[in-house]
């Protein structure tokens, strides 16, 4: 990434649920207000995405990993949280689970993050297809410091490395993903996928406790009221 250019890929095919991997390794410079993204987007209006956003820091400083989830063009679900490891230094495992029952977020086989599907008490779901794509690119707007720390362009090019792309996925493009892609048939949508295990239970609590340092549906002076997504943690 320089001054003027940001840089991504994405894939051809849009998918309607699946399990995605990718390995990366982010910029290893004073990266305050660069943003490296691994992401799940539909297009058009009202569109879903599953977000991994690196919001980049000054050298030594830690590189905080937000998260949020779009759906029906609803956002605003943002969780960030420090890592338990140095992610400039070495590639680490990064996934996303898509299925009828639960989006997870994954670090290295840790789940970070879950957000069920509550469309029973009148909470949106993903229900479009989704492409998948990663980037890198200027967001010295807000990503550091809220937007207090600017991108030191003397460090440029910044570069991320990207590696193991690997989709377990149902390519969708009629839309119609509830009946397409929510079958049996594929592994990912299978009964041990509907929930975490006690082990990953445990894992995903630890991570919450230690490591998350900011929680949309725990901010109160943003929903005084917590969104009802927020009650069924």
């Amino acid at each position: 990434m320089h001054l003027l250019t940001g840089s991504g890929f994405a894939s051809k095919q849009s998918f309607g649920s699946g399990f995605f991997h990718l390995r990366i390794k982010l910029p290893n410079k004073n990266s305050a207000g660069v943003v490296t993204a691994f992401y799940l987007s539909s297009q058009g209006n009202n569109h879903d995405e599953l977000d991994f956003e690196f919001l980049g820091n000054g050298e030594g400083k830690p590189i905080t990993l937000q998260t949020n989830v779009f759906a029906n063009g609803e956002g605003n679900r943002e969780q960030r949280l420090t890592l338990w490891f140095d992610p400039t230094s070495d590639f680490h495992t990064y996934k996303i689970l898509w299925n009828q029952h639960q989006i997870v977020f994954y670090v290295d086989n840790i789940p970070i993050r879950v957000y069920k599907n509550n469309r029973n008490i009148g909470v949106s779901y993903p229900s479009q297809p989704m492409q998948i794509q990663a980037s890198l690119w200027d967001g010295d707007s807000w990503a550091t410091d809220g937007g207090q720390t600017k991108i030191d362009w003397s460090n440029a090019p910044f570069k991320a490395h990207f590696e193991g792309f690997d989709i377990g996925g149902c390519s969708s493009s009629n839309g119609n993903i509830d009946q397409d892609c929510y079958d049996s048939k594929y592994w990912w949508n299978a009964k041990k996928f509907w929930k975490l295990d006690s082990a990953q239970q445990r894992a995903y609590e630890n991570v919450r406790r230690q490591y998350m340092n900011y929680d949309y549906c725990a901010d109160r002076p943003r929903y005084p009221t917590p969104p009802p997504e927020c009650l069924n943690l």
